[in-house]
């Protein structure tokens, strides 16, 4: 029996396993995810300095501690968490072909097919991890700094949710903003399989993102409004109202859909022809 035909495939639970730990090993991970924790604790502060009854989103955070992880999440998905998952699909792919460790990942005993699903693994948990950070700190600033309104989050409008209601809601939100950075995250793998340079990776994105938002902003290519990823990007402001309107968070999450299935799909067919 060759050497070829002893080899076997490795668990699932051990490639995943490791992943995980290869990306948490990244320092710009671990200081990527600390400066996540900063941007809610700044938005509170800045809300304690500045006029309580300022208009807007921010505004309404004064004295209700529980509306900051959403605001933070909202300020976070314009740029900086698309930003730190597409920074991390592009060292699965891209970061490994430069350092010529793909080569033998791709000469490993895994299917191709398995190591896309790891490395968009990796990813998911990036985005995860991201959320997570900013909604807890935002959480616990909102009711350290800011106040939690006797325990209750005051809806913009004007009704108030128990506790339990305010934190359900927040979670609701990270859910939905996890899926808009999966979708942000396959498109950057399908591009990291094309390319050896991380960088390429993410100025493909970031332009692509920044150029669908100065295509929503033109009034005369409303027609495009659902065709582009971050049309629905201020749909979490939906989750402050009461009753809360699901209608803006389906549509995102539907489209985020495809266009995850499509990255996804471009970055197995493009792992599949390419060479060891």
């Amino acid at each position: 029996m060759t050497v070829l035909e002893q080899r076997t495939a490795a668990p699932l639970g051990r490639l995943l396993a490791a992943e995980v730990r290869w990306v948490f090993r990244r320092p710009r991970t671990l200081i990527t995810l600390g400066l996540f924790a900063l941007i809610p604790i700044l938005i509170a502060v800045g809300v304690v300095v500045a006029d309580r009854n300022g208009p807007g989103l921010i505004g309404t955070i004064a004295g209700n501690g529980l509306v900051l992880p959403i605001a933070a999440l909202t300020v976070a998905l314009t740029l900086l968490l698309p930003l730190a998952v597409a920074m991390a699909a592009a060292d699965a792919l891209a970061g490994e072909a430069s350092h010529g460790t793909l080569r033998g990942l791709l000469l490993a005993p895994v299917s191709r097919l398995r190591l896309v699903g790891v490395k968009a693994f990796g990813v998911l948990v990036v985005a995860c991890a991201a959320v997570l950070v900013i909604a807890v700190i935002g959480v616990l600033a909102g009711m350290v700094v800011v106040g939690d309104a006797d325990g209750q989050m005051v809806t913009l409008s004007g009704t108030s949710l128990s506790l339990g209601a305010g934190l359900a809601r927040v979670a609701l939100v990270g859910i939905w903003v996890v899926g808009q950075l999966a979708a942000v995250g396959a498109v950057a793998l399908a591009v990291s399989s094309l390319t050896e340079h991380p960088l390429v990776v993410l100025a493909c994105v970031l332009g692509g993102l920044i150029a669908f938002g100065v295509l929503g902003a033109i009034p005369a290519l409303d027609w495009l409004g659902p065709w582009l990823l971050t049309s629905g990007w201020s749909a979490a402001t939906d989750a402050l109202r009461d009753p809360i309107d699901l209608s803006a968070m389906g549509s995102s999450t539907l489209r985020a859909l495809c266009y995850a299935a499509i990255g996804v799909g471009l970055t197995v067919w493009r792992m599949q022809r390419r060479d060891a």
